[in-house]
């Protein structure tokens, strides 16, 4: 790997890192980075997953404490997080290289779109959560449901799995954001880990590019989250809605 392309990767990968520290969305930016490398979008997809998914383990212990806290019917949203995690791995290791390339701009304005609805969609489930039917067995069998979609599509792509699964926890009623935080994260991570086993097995992973970027990523999360908490949340969401918008534009005129 030449020199100045990892340095690009590894500051993308920093970026990538300090904005899911705050805001989430650090994979509009990671993996746009490998196409526009020159990397093929099913072995960038992957291995993009394959260096970022320990970032997910990292927050995911951060919230440890709010999780032991949390319910034991929440936690079979595990089961089709792994079925529909693998499923969606499979899905893009079968879908051709053009179609899938083809795909992805419009993948990445559907993950900025829900990107830019996140907070009306996570205020609208919170206040879902208040009703008395949150906590029904059609509730958690719809949740159940939700969740296995979203898991299909996460291990197919994977942005904006984030806010989606905020959503299927305020379908079970629950309203303490870090608790909900940390329950996502637990679930991403279950989607990112089976999705990426499949990926390394399927041998689609550029391993040099993965390691470069599970560096940048681990640092931007821990190192620059205090200048990505300076700069203020809505600065960081902003600047990843118009890195979207400039990605999917310019996927759109390289084809």
């Amino acid at each position: 790997m030449p020199l100045l392309e990892g340095i690009i990767i590894f500051g993308a990968a920093l970026s990538g890192g300090m904005i899911n520290s705050v805001a989430g969305g650090g994979t509009l930016v990671t993996f746009p980075t490998l196409v526009w490398l020159g990397m093929t979008a099913t072995n960038a997809n992957a291995t993009s997953t394959v260096a970022l998914w320990p970032g997910a383990l990292s927050s995911m212990w951060g919230y440890r404490q709010q999780m032991q806290q949390s319910e034991a019917r929440y936690f079979v949203l595990i089961i089709p997080s792994l079925i529909g995690g693998l499923i969606g791995a499979v899905l893009l290791k079968r879908t051709p290289p053009p179609t899938f390339a083809a795909l992805v701009p419009f993948l990445i304005l559907f993950a900025t779109l829900l990107f830019m609805a996140q907070e009306p969609i996570q205020r609208y489930f919170r206040k879902e959560a208040s009703h008395p039917a949150s906590a029904s067995l059609r509730w958690m069998i719809s949740a159940a449901l939700f969740q296995f979609l979203v898991a299909v599509y996460g291990g197919y792509f994977g942005a904006g799995i984030g806010i989606l699964m905020l959503a299927a926890l305020g379908l079970l009623g629950l309203t303490n954001i870090h608790q909900m935080n940390g329950l996502k994260n637990l679930f991403g991570m279950t989607i990112n880990v089976v999705a990426s086993v499949y990926f390394v097995i399927s041998g689609l992973v550029h391993w040099p590019e993965a390691i470069v970027m599970a560096a940048g990523a681990i640092i931007g999360g821990y190192g620059m989250a205090g200048l990505a908490q300076r700069l203020g949340q809505r600065f960081v969401r902003r600047t990843v809605i118009v890195i979207g918008f400039a990605m999917t534009i310019s996927l759109l005129l390289k084809e």
